[in-house]
This record gives structure tokens, sequence and C-alpha cells, in this order.
């Protein structure tokens, strides 16, 4: 059902270079852009992320929204997290089992968007 989730920034060379080493820890690459967005996923017809200049004012982390980016393994999520982490990312939750089949991990990008990146099942 979800095409895609656009977070915004206000520093669009320094978000793309954060989202460039994080997102390509799971095999996500830049898949195209705009002038104002760039686009990444792990294949074509699957949900994408998105991050960029909001269309109008400056972008504000929101209130209550968080992306949940799922993985393959564990392992990735340590690896993402870890990656999130020494590029500066600010820790909401260490890497963790919540409940019995999810194994998470949470931090906030440079501009304040809080990130959960996990394994289901």
């Amino acid at each position: 059902m979800l095409a895609y989730l656009t977070l915004g920034t206000n520093d669009k060379e320094k978000a793309f270079a954060f989202y460039d080493a994080v997102l390509g820890e799971m095999g996500a690459k830049r898949f195209f852009a705009n002038d104002r967005l760039q686009f990444y996923g792990v294949a074509p017809g699957q949900p994408m992320f998105a991050i960029g200049a909001p269309y109008e004012g400056t972008a504000t982390a929101g209130n209550g929204v968080m992306p949940a980016i799922a993985v393959a393994d564990k392992e990735t999520v340590d690896r993402v997290y870890a990656k999130a982490r020494e590029l500066g990312a600010a820790c909401e939750g260490e890497p963790g089992n919540r409940m019995p089949t999810f194994y998470g991990a949470y931090f906030r990008d440079p501009d304040g968007n809080k990130i959960c990146v996990c394994k289901v099942g």
C-alpha cells in the first residue's frame, strides 16, 4: 500500500550524505531525484524513502511521525543504527528486542526526524 514516505530537511546535501551512508547499510540506493527531493529504495516497485526540502516553508520534525524501515535481519538493524550514530544521529533507543517478534533500534537524523530500523518476525 505505501509507495513512499518523505521527511523534510533544511540542509539537503548534509541529509543526502547521511542517508546515502545509513540506508546504504541496508542495500538501499538513490533511485531518482528532482530539485527538492532524493528518493531511495532497494528495488523497483518496492516502497521508497525520500528526503528533501519542503514545498513551502522550513522543515520541522513531525511530532508523532516515525517511519519504521524493515530490514532482513538483526545484524542489519545493528549496522544501520551504528552507522547513523557514527554520523551524528541522536540515540532514541539502542538495538534490542521490543517484543518476541520485533527487534528494533531508534535514532534521530540531523534534522531531528525520528527513525526506527527493525526486523519483524
